[in-house]
């Protein structure tokens, strides 16, 4: 069970934020008073303690390093993308301004960002993220962070954060309903370690991706599948997916092209 507090003092604009985060996730609200967030856990039974302070939103797990919504790379490669610099990951999927891109496995959204920025307002980026911890922090961390780039804020705004296990969604979509269907199962197996990427391994789904959500993947694609792996992981033939020629050193982009 996951509960939303506040700081020890909150002003007016943190209450009816925490409020409304509870209300959005049908999550509990508790009055933090002096309580110590070590005691939060045994005095609620919460496995997750999602606290709103000014600016912030922080998700603390016992024994875990507390997480906070940071764009992290994705800046850095939206920022190149907006100078005309390529990206493998956009020139694996195609991606043009006005498409759809379904992104399987948010995380903290940063390959959700570069697509947003790719596709613009008259696209769609829709992030699934299977963690309800997770998902929260996500779509509070898009709806609030601001960068110097206001082209990018606005991308973070427009990505929309569903909190869902990925097979199911894809199974209740239509046919060629996105032009793109993307998976990032690399921190389930990091190719590195960065502050950012490693809290979010205890919230990591452990199963490898399967041949069916890959099946129903190239049902719902119009454009492209594409699956971001480590080098030499095996994925890319036991899913049927051709290695692209632009690769990091670490990883590799592999593409099933639809149309």
């Amino acid at each position: 069970m996951m509960i939303v507090t506040t700081g020890d003092s909150p002003a007016e604009a943190e209450l009816q934020r925490a409020r409304k985060i509870a209300e959005q996730a049908g999550i509990r609200i508790v009055t933090r008073g002096r309580t110590s967030i070590p005691k939060l856990f045994s005095k609620y039974g919460a496995d997750a303690v999602l606290i709103v302070t000014q600016g912030k939103v922080r998700l603390f797990r016992e024994d875990q390093p507390v997480l906070e919504y940071h764009p992290s790379m994705g800046y850095v490669r939206a920022k190149r993308l907006l100078k005309g610099e390529p990206d493998p990951m956009i020139d694996a999927s195609r991606a043009e301004q006005g498409d759809s891109v379904l992104d399987c496995t948010a995380g903290l959204g940063t390959d959700s960002l570069v697509f947003a920025v790719r596709v613009g307002p008259s696209g769609l980026v829709r992030a699934l993220e299977a963690s309800p911890q997770l998902s929260v922090l996500l779509r509070e961390g898009l709806s609030s962070y601001e960068v110097e780039k206001s082209s990018v804020t606005e991308a973070m705004r427009r990505i929309e954060v569903v909190n869902t296990d990925h097979l199911e969604y894809l199974k209740s979509l239509p046919d060629n309903s996105f032009d793109i269907v993307y998976f990032d199962p690399m921190f389930r197996k990091p190719a590195y370690d960065s502050s950012a990427i490693s809290p979010l391994r205890t919230f990591a789904d452990a199963r490898a991706l399967s041949e069916e959500s890959i099946r129903e993947a190239v049902r719902v694609a119009r454009k492209t599948v594409v699956l971001k792996e480590k080098k030499s992981s095996g994925e890319m033939e036991r899913l049927g997916f051709v290695p692209d020629g632009r690769n990091h050193a670490k990883i590799t982009y592999g593409v099933i092209r639809i149309d």
